[in-house]
């Protein structure tokens, strides 16, 4: 597969953009590296290996690093509510709560987004692409009779800077984020993750761990401050009857494939993929490391103490909606290689073909 530095580039730099990031983002410029796997601008087979450099490290090594540290550093303990600060602490019996909070950090998400951008690249050999697009930040929300193409979608959302195509709604979002921030305090809010051109017949329903539907809510569960997954009319068809929730099934006899009116589904049904668009819905938490810092308590002296602050965004939903594409890559990758296998490029392809030929025919 043809791969270079710059289709991994160009999506490390969108999860570093979006209004409402704070200071770290002027510190780190994430460009990657490949360390292996990689061969003239082409995958060889094996494993691909990235590099990522976080500039900010350096600052870091006379307290974080492995060997004997110069000095005993100044420990952490106040834990920040909301964090993974305490429980982690607690687990893992740590007693300098840097420990914990250093690989709990959001930053890890660099290193899924460089290989979701791999993924990508492999989905869209075979005609799958992969957007995100804000639909609400705190109280503002796009208008949600909208019936903007796919395209319009997603070129609208690459051209906002909180990936939003509402121009109407990211006003309001901006505004609600500015006063946010004026109060100390930090917004969350939800994304939307469409993957178009994914052909019916990814994921399984005979066995729990290979449903499509379970994989991909797990994905985009394990992004630090998610929480809560929708996939198509989501908690939605909880408040509305079966014939306003289920997807009526057409055959187009000219195109010669089966079709849906509707995509309530969000394109899975029995954790497999019908041929509909995959729609996936996100939320996030606001952000945990507050200004207007929260009650804690100190872990060693047990004494009452304002959370520690960390530097933090005010609202980063347009970043984590990057995230979320390249979990969404992830999962959709293994689920198109578990499927059509191949050891090249051009035995996946050849594989992919055979079966929509298959599909046509059925």
């Amino acid at each position: 597969m043809a791969l270079l530095a710059e289709d991994v580039d160009h999506d490390l730099a969108r999860r570093q953009r979006g209004y409402g990031r704070g200071g770290r983002m002027k510190i780190e410029t994430d460009r990657v590296e490949f360390v292996g796997g990689i061969r003239g601008g082409s995958t060889l087979g094996g494993p691909i290996a990235m590099s990522i450099l976080n500039r900010d490290h350096g600052n870091w090594v006379d307290r974080m690093g492995p060997g004997p540290l110069p000095a005993t550093p100044e420990a952490l303990t106040r834990p920040r509510p909301g964090h993974a600060d305490l429980a982690g602490g607690l687990k893992y019996d740590r007693h300098d709560l840097r420990d914990i909070l250093e690989r709990a950090s959001a930053r890890e998400t660099a290193s899924r987004t460089a290989v979701g951008a791999v993924c990508r690249k492999l989905l869209g050999a075979v005609g799958i692409e992969v957007f995100a697009h804000v639909v609400a930040i705190g109280p503002a929300e796009v208008d949600p009779t909208s019936d903007l193409s796919a395209v319009e979608l997603r070129a609208r959302a690459r051209a906002s800077d909180l990936a939003c195509a509402d121009a109407s709604a990211e006003a309001r979002m901006k505004e609600a984020i500015r006063d946010a921030a004026h109060a100390g305090d930090t917004l969350g809010g939800v994304f939307e993750v469409v993957a178009m051109g994914v052909m019916p017949g990814l994921g399984s329903h005979v066995q729990w761990d290979r449903k499509l539907d379970g994989r991909l809510a797990q994905a985009f569960m394990s992004i630090q401050a998610m929480k809560g997954v929708e996939i198509g009319l989501g908690f939605g068809a909880a408040r509305v009857r079966g014939s306003e929730v289920h997807d009526p099934i057409h055959y187009d006899s000219v195109g010669r494939r089966f079709e849906r009116p509707t995509n309530r589904a969000g394109g899975l049904e029995g954790g497999i993929t019908n041929g509909e668009p995959v729609v996936c819905r996100v939320a996030m938490k606001p952000i945990a490391t507050l200004k207007k810092a929260l009650a804690s308590v100190d872990v060693r002296t047990k004494e009452a103490y304002e959370a520690a602050f960390e530097r933090s965004d005010v609202c980063a939903v347009a970043a984590a909606s990057v995230v979320g594409e390249a979990m969404a890559c992830i999962v959709l990758a293994d689920a198109l290689l578990e499927k059509f296998g191949g050891d090249s490029m051009r035995e996946l392809t050849r594989n992919v073909e055979g079966y929509r030929a298959q599909l046509v025919e059925y």
